[in-house]
């Protein structure tokens, strides 16, 4: 068995995304699905994935302050910043090398964790006592889950867009949790 010293170097990889991110990722988008295939079909198990969500969103906040480097909020300020500019020369093929999320990917999870929290918060409103049949409550429950969809289909066009531009499958990253080296990467 060769170490990581004797590999080719297009074969080493880099730990990037730790396990709770990971589980977090794939969990969420599990609860996230079966939310939108079962509001009416099952109101039960609905609910209950709705309130998952809302758990996962917490955790989500914790560990980015807690958790491995790449999973830490330390450079959202710096990347949010930087994604129109990222986005801009994305037209033209310019990608750039990030380890952990590009620009791009960063402006995406802000948006996501912000929709999906609307949605689910809205949704728990929804079925209280105070807010139940309340117009603009269950609007925004409606347009926020709506756009946590379309944000999902660009979500994974982008990773589609990026694992070509790259030649790295992103995917199979988010389930290993190692990207290749290939220089040269920013932080």
């Amino acid at each position: 068995m060769r170490g990581v010293s004797d590999r080719r170097p297009a074969d080493r990889t880099v730990a990037v995304w730790d396990l709770p991110l990971r589980l977090w990722h794939w969990t969420l988008a599990t609860c996230v699905l079966v939310a939108w295939f079962t509001p009416t079909v099952q109101d039960r198990i609905h609910r209950i994935v709705g309130y998952s969500v809302i758990g996962l969103l917490v955790f989500r906040l914790i560990w980015g302050g807690l958790g491995s480097r790449y999973s830490r909020f330390r450079m959202t300020g710096v990347r949010l910043r930087a994604a129109p500019g990222y986005l801009w020369n994305l037209r033209r093929g310019m990608t750039g090398r990030y380890i952990g999320l590009n620009p791009a990917g960063t402006l995406m999870l802000v948006a996501l964790m912000l929709a999906l929290a609307v949605s689910a918060i809205t949704g728990a409103l929804s079925v209280t006592v105070t807010f139940f049949g309340v117009w603009w409550i269950e609007d925004t429950h409606a347009v926020a889950s709506d756009a946590v969809m379309i944000l999902i289909v660009l979500h994974v066009a982008g990773v589609v867009l990026m694992s070509v531009l790259q030649r790295e499958n992103l995917i199979r990253a988010m389930i290993t949790g190692r990207k290749r080296i290939r220089a040269p990467f920013r932080d």
